[in-house]
């Protein structure tokens, strides 16, 4: 689950613009792309194949397919690293990420997994203060409290419903919060394409021994085609993610995040037949609305900031 926006709000006269449908409609593509990608991860792990394993065939096809299409044979910045060790970090980051959400998917529904990943950006909201400066007012701290009671309305500790898979799949959540915060913070040091690769390179060679060891050959046509698929959904949602973004601002696209927790829960029914209890619908509904309200109040912010710059 690499997918949330990393959100930095736009200009006040960008973002004041309507959001063109197709921006829309690309948006929509993008989440579903990467529920996809979660579905057919959670399909490949419950029939047995290793979870490191299709963590590893994930990122190994996302890396050939960016090295094509950033013509890496020719483009010398996309192995250029002005801040190697964040670097690093972050590349190994997010494949401890997409490891800890796929071995939720062993046991967790596909809604409950993506109804504790939406917090993110609360989470982020709340660790951009000490790691980068960035400070949440009261009225955000006041939305992340909410959306964390919507979080224990999700995974319910004391009762059945608390399990490993639900610790894992809280781990991704904090480990992909990190992860956003350091492309926030190498977004203006290092190019894209270098941000692209190696956040998929380091899991790529990392993950390759114990891939080979626990890995197996695909036990049919489906299968294969779903392993082969995973880096192509991933890197392709990460494209029209980009495309999204260029026609409409960051802040009227981060919230078809949401979006994701409809393809999920219909995936989880069709594919799996699970049916998310009122419990779940409940807690993300909180998470959501919480999400949606501090993305709402960060871009209210950036417009005063944005008008008192251009009154001075």
């Amino acid at each position: 689950m690499d997918h949330i926006p990393h959100h930095r709000p736009a200009r006040h006269d960008v973002d004041r613009e309507a959001m063109p449908p197709v921006a829309m409609v690309i948006a929509l593509f993008t989440f579903m792309s990467f529920a996809v990608l979660d579905t057919g991860a959670k399909y490949l792990v419950t029939a047995g194949y290793a979870a490191i394993f299709v963590v590893w065939c994930r990122f190994f096809g996302h890396a050939v397919i960016a090295f094509i299409i950033f013509q890496g044979w020719r483009r010398a910045d996309m192995y250029r690293m002005k801040n190697a060790p964040l670097q690093i970090l972050r590349g190994l980051l997010l494949p401890a990420t997409t490891l800890f959400n796929f071995l939720a998917l062993r046991e967790l529904q596909l809604a409950q997994t993506i109804s504790i990943f939406l917090s993110v950006p609360m989470l982020v909201t709340a660790l951009a203060g000490p790691l980068l400066g960035e400070w949440a007012g009261p009225r955000r701290w006041a939305a992340i409290m909410v959306g964390f009671v919507g979080v224990l309305i999700v995974v319910r500790p004391g009762t059945d419903v608390f399990s490993l898979s639900i610790i894992w799949s809280i781990l991704a959540t904090i480990t992909y919060s990190l992860y956003s915060i350091l492309t926030r913070n190498l977004a203006m040091q290092e190019s894209q394409s270098s941000l692209v690769f190696y956040s998929c390179i380091f899991a790529t060679l990392l993950m390759a021994p114990p891939a080979f060891v626990y890995g197996q050959m695909p036990g049919s046509v489906l299968d294969f085609a779903l392993l082969a698929s995973l880096g192509a959904l991933g890197m392709g949602g990460h494209v029209l993610l980009v495309k999204a973004s260029r026609l409409a601002s960051a802040s009227k696209v981060a919230p078809f995040v949401y979006s994701q927790l409809l393809w999920m829960t219909a995936l989880g029914f069709i594919v799996f037949g699970d049916v998310p209890d009122g419990w779940t619908m409940l807690g993300a509904a909180i998470i959501c609305l919480s999400g949606i309200y501090i993305m709402n109040r960060e871009r209210l912010i950036a417009r005063r900031e944005a008008r008192l710059g251009s009154a001075n």
